[in-house]
């Protein structure tokens, strides 16, 4: 059975300088080279989690994606995370999963965190992205999502599972860490899949302190890696037999209620 090689980046951010944020991350990029499939970087890696989406909103054509496209073609490896991106006049907190080859996959955060404004300054995305990758399928969403199981929630079709690895790239405040670590476990239990949670570290410009608390959690649950406070990258392999033996000895998703996402 097939396995992955996935890289967690948990670092902390600038505040709203791409420059040093895209500086700091290439270093790090260049040392996994020939060492990884998969990069996983935080939720608005090159910004901080910014609502100055008319100073720093990019197009598509931006020099952000085009970094993220040249790094993932020199090292020859999959980038993903997301970028403060503007669209036909309005902006999106949009997932990008990059190819060596230039090709990239697109998600839109479904869940725009009020509390702190997002709703006022980001458009909300209306479909999910499930990318394949060395025959594993992933399902790739942000932050906030978290808190919304059915937004998550397999939904096998002719038997099969939706995916095999659900992805949250996060800056989540460390006073909210407990609900953090428990819902990451919680969505690896009832979707029987690999989570993984990429969060950042360190202080934004809102004096809000984040403690990382990255996690690979595995389809029983079981915590595989954790990192709190520190800076650190982090490859891990996956393993689809695993999966696979998990799905076959506890067959719990065949109970599942089927539902319908209405967006």
């Amino acid at each position: 059975m097939g396995e992955l090689l996935v890289s967690l980046v948990q670092t902390d951010l600038v505040w709203e300088d791409k420059q040093a944020n895209l500086r700091h991350l290439e270093a790090q990029l260049h040392l996994l080279k020939g060492k990884t499939q998969v990069v996983i970087l935080p939720e608005l890696f090159s910004t901080g989690f910014s609502m100055q989406t008319t100073s720093l909103a990019e197009p598509m054509e931006g020099p952000t994606v085009q970094w993220m496209r040249t790094m993932a073609q020199q090292l020859q490896l999959i980038i993903t995370g997301s970028v403060m991106i503007e669209e036909g006049g309005q902006c999106f907190n949009r997932l990008l999963w990059v190819l060596p080859n230039g090709t990239l996959g697109q998600y839109d955060k479904r869940h725009l965190f009020a509390y702190a404004g997002e709703d006022r300054h980001y458009q909300k995305g209306k479909k999910r992205l499930i990318a394949s990758v060395n025959g594993f399928r992933v399902n790739l969403q942000i932050c906030y999502d978290l808190r919304f199981p059915v937004w998550a929630r397999q939904q096998p079709k002719d038997g099969r599972p939706e995916y095999d690895l659900l992805v949250y790239v996060a800056n989540w405040p460390a006073r909210r860490r407990s609900a953090w670590m428990q819902l990451l476990q919680a969505r690896a239990i009832e979707n029987q899949c690999y989570v993984i949670g990429v969060n950042r570290i360190g202080e934004d410009g809102h004096q809000i302190y984040h403690s990382g608390d990255s996690m690979v959690i595995d389809p029983l649950g079981e915590v595989l890696f954790t990192q709190k406070d520190k800076a650190c990258v982090h490859t891990i392999t996956l393993r689809q037999e695993w999966i696979q033996k998990v799905r076959q000895q506890f067959p719990f998703l065949n109970d599942a209620d089927g539902f319908e996402l209405l967006v």
